[in-house]
């Protein structure tokens, strides 16, 4: 009997205003991505704690991805400076607890960006397969 591939579980965390329509969008017009995807909402990406990250993956998400607000964020002009100040701080906290940091990705996604958002997933699912 053959294996089937594993389908990597990505925990997504999206922001309520910005990139949660463009992820419905996704659903609603049946445009397919791993049904191993959970999505989390907050108002604002900026909001993610570095150890929410650590967390997940030591809970068996085998990656993270933030559907960054961008430029549109309500909240904040200087929000993708912060938000990928997460980044970073996640980065560090993986690799000082041997935890590969291509674990985690982040891409501005719309409130229009249904096609964009199943094609990060199936690409952050491609790079989360090779990873050991």
């Amino acid at each position: 009997m053959e294996k089937k591939p594993k389908r990597p579980k990505i925990l997504v965390f999206s922001t309520d205003k910005i990139s949660d329509p463009g992820i419905d969008q996704a659903g609603l017009r049946k445009i397919h991505y791993s049904p191993s995807v959970y999505v989390i909402s907050l108002p604002c990406s900026s909001g993610i704690k570095p150890r929410w990250v650590l967390h997940a993956i030591k809970q068996g998400f085998d990656g993270v991805f933030i559907a960054a607000d961008g430029h549109e964020c309500s909240y904040s002009q200087k929000c993708p400076e912060f938000t990928n100040a997460i980044i970073e701080e996640s980065q560090r906290l993986m690799k000082e607890n041997n935890i590969n940091p291509k674990r985690i990705r982040m891409a501005a996604i719309c409130s229009v960006c249904a096609e964009p958002f199943v094609n990060h997933m199936s690409n952050f699912s491609k790079i989360l397969s090779e990873i050991e």
